[in-house]
């Protein structure tokens, strides 16, 4: 067969075996765990309360327009929300990736680089 020509399957065949190593390894599954134990609920939270914000615009105008303190109502009270929680997640996620993830990332990183010295 050509280059042109190969086998999809080649290419699996032909990857790093420290990677299969490391995917057996239990920390691999906890960092996996803990990673999506944090992002799935955080995503549909957060996806939950932007359409909360879309809906309540589309379906709830006088609610929206109710003003808070001068020309500030709820309507625009809920949008500047929306930019403060996207922040305050990042924040969250980053203290949560620092304590959580980071140290298990660095010690299947540090086993990753000692399999390929093993190697050479």
């Amino acid at each position: 067969m050509t280059d042109l020509q190969h086998d999809p399957h080649d290419q699996a065949a032909r990857h790093d075996p420290a990677y299969d190593h490391l995917h057996a390894e239990p920390d691999f599954a906890r960092l996996r765990h803990l990673y999506r134990s944090f992002v799935f609920p955080a995503t549909v939270a957060f996806l939950s309360w932007y359409l909360l914000y879309v809906v309540m615009c589309n379906w709830a105008t006088g609610f929206m327009d109710t003003v808070v303190v001068g020309n500030l109502n709820v309507g625009l009270v809920f949008g500047l929300l929306q930019f403060v929680t996207t922040f305050l997640l990042a924040w969250v996620y980053s203290r949560y990736s620092s304590r959580r993830l980071d140290p298990l990332a660095r010690k299947l990183d540090d086993q990753y680089l000692e399999l390929i010295r093993k190697d050479r």
